[in-house]
């Protein structure tokens, strides 16, 4: 298993990772059948396009070209995580070679779905904390690839979010408690915001139906900033939740540049799309 730091961490290590999946399967398989690589996110083509981007141009800088010479099979949740576990079975069902996944639901549902297809990981935030993994030392099962381990990062972003806004006094966190690393990430953020004197508000948004309710509450308690936790629902709607600060004249706080380049007013984490070359040797 291949863990980096949050800052470090960029989509195109997944090649590698891929790549050595596939090399595996391709001294064992024949020379002429076209290996098949497997995309699971819970977000949509546009919100997994960091991390899906690279890879693609990835392979291709490796003379690997969709159409010709490999096949991927794309299956995104739309923001809806309750899709995932079908979606996994459809690519467990194509006998995909291996399956990329973005993020512990979709890697959660990859395990469920296969216990013999490589699953490659690449933005999972603490995979030994939220049980994906026994260790990082010896992962097990048929799981590797990347972590973000980017909880670290909350107390982070609350800084600067301070820093940008002194008379911040409650902060309203948009998150998904069914998503465990957004629970890691609330953590780290509760321990900071105690030391800066700021009240957290989490607010749950498991559908994009949830947002209405969630925008209601955050008015209703008069919060004073908004931060926005990575996830499937949150990243297919950063419009519309940047909308709602604007509008509310909420200073806001963004886990991707994806929020800032909509109108979010800034962000912090690390860049999925930024190029490192660590495992780009590896070819099948």
């Amino acid at each position: 298993m291949i863990l980096v730091n949050g800052h470090k961490l960029v989509a195109i290590l997944a090649l590698g990772a891929t790549l050595l999946a596939l090399t595996c399967w391709a001294e064992a398989q024949q020379p002429k059948k076209v290996p098949r690589i497997g995309i699971l996110s819970s977000g949509s083509p546009s919100s997994s396009k960091e991390v899906v981007e690279p890879l693609e141009q990835g392979l291709r800088d490796l003379g690997y070209i969709e159409g010709q010479n490999i096949t991927i099979e794309h299956r995104y949740a739309e923001g809806m995580a309750e899709r995932l576990p079908d979606l996994a079975a459809e690519l467990a069902h194509l006998k995909v070679d291996v399956i990329v996944v973005s993020g512990s639901p979709s890697t959660q549902a990859a395990m469920n779905a296969t216990k013999t297809i490589p699953i490659v990981m690449t933005n999972t935030n603490d995979p030994v904390g939220v049980g994906l993994v026994a260790s990082l030392a010896h992962p097990g099962g048929n799981v590797t690839g990347l972590s973000n381990v980017g909880s670290d990062l909350g107390g982070k972003q609350l800084e600067l979010l301070k820093e940008a806004s002194p008379k911040i006094s409650r902060l309203a966190v948009l998150s998904d408690s069914a998503i465990p690393g957004n629970a890691l990430w609330l953590g780290e953020m509760k321990v900071a915001a105690e030391a800066f004197r700021i009240t957290l508000q989490p607010v749950d948004v498991h559908r994009p139906d949830d947002f209405e309710r969630a925008f209601s509450a955050i008015k209703k308690e008069h919060a004073s900033a908004l931060s926005a936790l990575r996830n499937g629902v949150n990243n297919n709607y950063r419009a519309r939740i940047v909308d709602f600060a604007a509008k509310s004249r909420l200073p806001a706080m963004y886990p991707d540049r994806e929020y800032v380049e909509v109108g979010g007013l800034m962000s912090y984490g690390p860049n999925f799309a930024v190029a490192a070359p660590l495992l780009t040797w590896t070819k099948f």
